[in-house]
């Protein structure tokens, strides 16, 4: 039921945590945890602990708590709630944690990949009417249920509403049909390995692709793993609404991002890069920089409507906000949303096929 009211009606996770009286313990280490203990602290929620799984505690620490197994914390404490402070697509680990919620309530508060917003439940009712723009946008069923429960998900931080819309990558690809002649965008390229996909979808008949990747080791895989493909041009920068330089940070894996505190790269626009030239498909993960990535290519995507795949997990309204922002620019697309098997609700794509 996608209504006002019933979003109204859930409670979310914050209110939750903040009113639990069971003890409060964080599963895992590393940069969710440390995000999620600071908002504890902004909120005033109590956590109790820190418990990893079994192959990881070897008697250490983290931001003052000794590190437990999940075991040993049932041991000790009984009926506890759980707080996700990892992302995993891994089965086993998936699997791990739904035995988890099995025996103990399991929040996972929606937090911000990129930026410092965390999804909020009032702001997001403050932005119904666009909400509900957005929905109205999508064009199948299973688009629709998504981002119902998607937006269940972000509220209430239950995993049952993720299990719910949860789609294999088989089925995504069925909505994007490639023809031999594709003209391929790839803003994100990371290591090449979306374009390398689409080499293979293809059988190597594509017309040419263009990549851009701002982080420096990312590029240079990139450059080794597509060196053997011919048509193929390579850009180390970052994808943005125009061609300027920005900081960029975060090392070499799928984390980097737009950041003050990062080193200079160079940034491209898309119709920059193009020159008017045709483009085909456009693929945007840009880790929080695609609304800006999407505003670069705008005469692009006016003058050619190309397919278009972008990212919808890194900042938290770009469920809402990106949709609306492309059906601006050019009338005529069928929109789909569908969200692979993550936990949290990262790996949530959009996928725009004109209607020519």
């Amino acid at each position: 039921m996608f209504s006002k009211e019933y979003f109204q009606s859930l409670e979310s996770s914050w209110d939750r945590l903040k009113t639990c009286e069971k003890p409060i313990f964080i599963y895992g280490m590393g940069d969710g945890a440390e995000k999620l203990l600071d908002e504890f602290d902004r909120l005033g929620i109590k956590c109790t602990g820190v418990f990893a799984s079994d192959d990881f505690v070897r008697g250490q620490s983290f931001r003052g708590f000794k590190v437990q197994t999940f075991s040993q914390v049932q041991a000790q404490f009984g009926n506890i709630t759980v707080v996700l402070g990892f992302g995993t697509s891994l089965p086993e680990i998936m699997e791990r944690i739904d035995n988890i919620e099995k025996s103990c309530e399991v929040i996972v508060p929606e937090m911000c990949v990129a930026g410092d917003e965390n999804f909020s439940k009032e702001k997001l009712l403050s932005m119904y009417s666009q909400a509900e723009k957005a929905y109205r946008l999508f064009d199948d069923d299973i688009s629709k249920l998504t981002f119902e429960k998607l937006t269940a998900y972000k509220i209430t931080g239950k995993l049952s509403y993720l299990r719910e819309i949860f789609t294999d990558k088989d089925k995504i690809t069925e909505i994007l049909p490639l023809g031999e002649n594709e003209i391929y965008c790839d803003l994100g390229a990371y290591t090449g390995d979306t374009a390398a996909e689409l080499i293979s979808r293809t059988g190597g008949k594509y017309e040419r692709i263009y990549a851009l990747e701002p982080e420096r080791k990312n590029f240079q895989k990139c450059l080794k793993n597509l060196k053997a493909n011919d048509n193929i041009s390579l850009y180390n920068a970052a994808a943005w609404s125009i061609d300027t330089e920005l900081y960029f940070a975060g090392g070499a894996g799928r984390q980097g991002r737009v950041d003050a505190a990062g080193k200079k790269v160079r940034a491209r626009s898309l119709d920059s890069v193009l020159a008017g030239k045709k483009c085909t498909y456009i693929k945007y993960d840009v880790e929080g920089a695609d609304l800006e990535a999407i505003k670069g290519s705008e005469y692009t995507i006016s003058r050619y409507a190309p397919k278009i795949c972008s990212a919808l997990y890194h900042r938290p309204y770009d469920y809402i906000t990106l949709p609306l922002y492309i059906n601006s620019l050019c009338k005529g697309y069928k929109f789909y949303i569908r969200q692979e098997r993550y936990y949290p609700a990262w790996e949530t794509n959009l996928f725009c096929v004109h209607d020519k």
